[in-house]
C-alpha cells in the first residue's frame, strides 16, 4: 500500500463527533511517549501531520486523519500518563474505551508498545480488555532503532512468552522505528490485508 493523500478531518471529544460516513477506521494508541505521533508521520510521509510534541500525554481527543480518500488513520489519546490530573485521566479511560469498544466505524487497533522496555502492566492490561471484547488489533513495537536486531527480537520473544500464558493464538506483532523507517511497509500492508476483510 501507498499513501498518497493525508489530510487532518477532525479531533473529537467523544464517538458521537467523529466522522459519520461509511469509511473505516485504523486506529493508533499506546502509552503517552511511545512515539505515536512520531510512527503516524513516518507511515503517511508527512512530517508534521501528527503533532509530535517534548510533553507526554498531549493528544487529549480522537484525531482522524483522511488517507486517500479511502480510510482514517485514527490518533487516540495516549494512556496512563502520570501528570494528568486524576480525573483527566479517568476522561482519557472514557474516551478511548467510548471509541474502542463502542465506536462502530472503528475497524482495526493498533496497539504501540516501547522494545527498550519490560512488559508494561498497564498495556498488558489494555491488551487483555481487548481480548475480553473481541476488538481485532495488532501490535507494534516502537522506537527499535534504540536496540541491536538481536536485543530487539529478544524483546519480542520476551512480550510473546507472557501473552502466550494467557492466549491461544498471538495478535501479529510488527517491530517499527520512525527514525529509520523500519516497519513501514509491512505496518501499510497489514493495514491494507484489514481493509480488505
Amino acid at each position: 500500500m501507498q499513501i498518497r493523500k493525508a489530510l487532518f478531518r477532525c479531533s473529537s471529544e467523544r464517538i458521537t463527533q467523529v466522522p459519520n460516513d461509511d469509511l473505516r477506521d485504523i486506529a493508533f494508541i499506546g502509552r503517552s511517549n511511545v512515539g505515536k505521533s512520531s510512527l503516524i508521520n513516518m507511515l503517511t510521509g508527512r512530517p508534521g501531520l501528527a503533532k509530535v510534541s517534548g510533553t507526554p500525554g498531549k493528544t487529549r481527543l480522537i484525531n482522524h486523519f483522511r488517507i486517500d480518500d479511502a480510510w482514517y488513520l485514527v490518533d487516540l489519546p495516549g494512556y496512563g500518563y502520570a501528570r494528568t490530573s486524576k480525573s483527566l485521566r479517568q476522561d482519557f479511560a472514557k474516551i478511548i474505551t467510548d471509541y474502542v469498544l463502542r465506536c462502530e466505524k472503528m475497524h482495526y487497533l493498533f496497539v504501540l508498545v516501547d522494545i527498550r522496555l519490560e512488559p508494561q502492566k498497564i498495556d498488558l492490561r489494555f491488551i487483555e480488555m481487548l481480548g475480553e471484547n473481541g476488538v481485532p488489533f495488532g501490535i507494534i513495537f516502537t522506537k527499535a532503532d534504540k536496540l541491536s536486531a538481536t536485543q530487539a527480537r529478544r524483546s519480542v520473544e520476551r512480550y510473546k512468552a507472557i501473552l502466550s500464558e494467557q492466549w491461544e493464538e498471538l495478535p501479529p506483532m510488527l517491530v517499527s522505528s520512525s527514525e529509520r523507517g523500519t516497519g513501514r511497509e509491512d505496518i501499510l500492508d497489514h493495514i491494507a490485508k484489514c481493509l480488505e476483510v
